[in-house]
């Protein structure tokens, strides 16, 4: 690489995977202590927030300026919402059911299974996924159209993300929507504008460390990574996996999107009985 120190980048990769498994440590001590480790949801957003301070403040004389300030403050504005929405959204409610099936096959120790499957994992993937963050604030060349066309692609993200948690969150504040679908606004388009939104950011995060071809390909795997993550991993697939068995649920997979927005296929005859969630 010709424009990364690359001693200032082991430093900051050394630093962010602490900060990373600093947050989960924090999480799993409180998910423990409450019983409830659907805490890691709310440490996961956080977590990439402590990363994207760490990492602006270690890059002070390496970096452009504007591009540190840039990066890591859309990384932190991101980690911060979303840390705050789930925090809200699980107030007074139980075990998330994923991790309560989880832990329920666990063999030996729930406790210590929960570690290292549910804290230590999203730590390292944290730390993996922020790979842009971490290189992008130590690239000394100034601000060029990728960067300019990743702030526009972040931010799509994330009205895209936090539009449709409001939508969501109004629906179901609703008594008379209890146990229907959330077919409206962007959930009319697709069936997970959480995670669309999570897609976008992430990929407009990468465009900001797009200024070398070198930069380019070391932080490729970013946001390849949180796409399977988000589709075929513990987002969209797990989701609708625990979702499938709800009534009309069927009917609403079949004329909404899975993922990329699209105008709504007309609906169909079936019960509107479901719950969407993020």
């Amino acid at each position: 690489m010709t424009a990364v120190d690359a001693g200032a980048l082991g430093v900051l990769l050394a630093a962010s995977a602490g900060t990373a498994l600093a947050v989960m440590l924090v999480a799993f001590v409180v998910g423990t202590v409450k019983g409830v480790h659907r805490v890691v949801d709310v440490a996961w957003g956080l977590a990439f927030a402590a990363v994207a301070v760490v990492a602006w403040l270690l890059s002070s004389g390496h970096g452009d300026d504007a591009r540190r300030v840039l990066v890591a403050l859309a990384t932190a504005v991101w980690g911060l919402r979303l840390g705050i929405h789930i925090a809200r959204r699980g107030r007074g409610h139980g075990e998330d059911p994923r991790y309560a099936k989880m832990l329920a096959r666990a063999r030996g120790n729930p406790t210590l299974y929960a570690l290292r499957t549910v804290y230590l994992l999203q730590g390292a993937l944290v730390w993996l996924v922020s790979l842009p963050v971490q290189v992008a604030v130590l690239l000394p060349e100034s601000l060029e159209a990728a960067a300019f066309l990743g702030l526009a692609v972040w931010a799509a993200g994330l009205t895209f993300e936090a539009v449709g948690d409001h939508q969501l969150a109004r629906f179901k504040a609703d008594p008379a929507n209890r146990g229907r679908v959330m077919d409206r606004g962007l959930w009319s388009w697709t069936r997970h504008p959480n995670y669309f939104g999570d897609f976008l950011v992430w990929w407009g995060l990468y465009l900001m460390a797009c200024a070398t071809w070198q930069t380019a390909l070391l932080t490729l795997v970013s946001p390849l990574v949180m796409t399977a993550l988000l589709v075929w991993g513990s987002g969209k697939r797990l989701l609708e996996a625990h979702m499938s068995d709800r009534p009309g649920y069927t009917d609403y997979r079949e004329r909404t999107s899975g993922f990329l927005p699209r105008p709504p296929r007309p609906r169909g005859n079936g019960p509107r009985t479901a719950q969407n969630r993020r």
